[in-house]
């Protein structure tokens, strides 16, 4: 969760909204998401095990600047500070292979909403994708698709990285409006 409360996101004022369908067959998605005003701020690991807190609250979306998912291409740095390894994903864990760290090389500006913003998506059906210790951890490729089959989010969910849905932004289409609102 961001610094502002989720109560606070929630009372917040949008006329931004938009709602993500499948590029493929046009399925609706989500329903109406407003575009959240904060940055995105993951939640800290925390102890035990399942899922985090998730990164956005129902009804907002977030775009993420930061490379999601894969391909992996390995850290321009292999000899960090133990404090500061390189996560594979963002709010994710490190991703080590044989003594070589690895970084996302995947795609720029996926659209992150809260994973039941986007009920009607399926679990992937190649189960290679469903990898993952409490949950999926998404570092196989998408691991959600459409009823129609068209492979278009990827859910974190595991308890080594962030809480998120991930909608592939070359995979899905929006449609935006601007809504007045009255001061009460």
């Amino acid at each position: 969760m961001s610094t502002t409360s989720s109560a606070a996101l929630r009372a917040w004022k949008t006329d931004h909204v938009a709602v993500f369908s499948c590029a493929r067959c046009g399925a609706v998605l989500t329903p109406d998401l407003a575009h959240s005003p904060e940055k995105l701020v993951r939640p800290p690991a925390q102890e035990g095990r399942g899922p985090r807190p998730s990164t956005m609250p129902r009804g907002f979306f977030a775009i993420d600047p930061e490379p999601f998912g894969v391909p992996f291409v390995p850290a321009a740095d292999q000899d960090p500070p133990v404090y500061d390894l390189p996560k594979a994903m963002p709010g994710g864990s490190t991703l080590e292979i044989d003594g070589v760290f690895f970084v996302s090389a995947g795609p720029r500006n996926t659209i992150v909403i809260h994973p039941d913003d986007a009920p009607s998506l399926q679990l992937h059906p190649d189960f290679t994708r469903r990898t993952g210790c409490c949950g999926l951890d998404g570092e196989r490729g998408p691991n959600r698709v459409c009823r129609c089959g068209a492979e278009v989010a990827t859910l974190m969910a595991d308890c080594t990285g962030a809480h998120e849905l991930h909608l592939d932004p070359s995979r899905v289409s929006s449609q935006a409006e601007t809504r007045q609102f009255t001061s009460p």
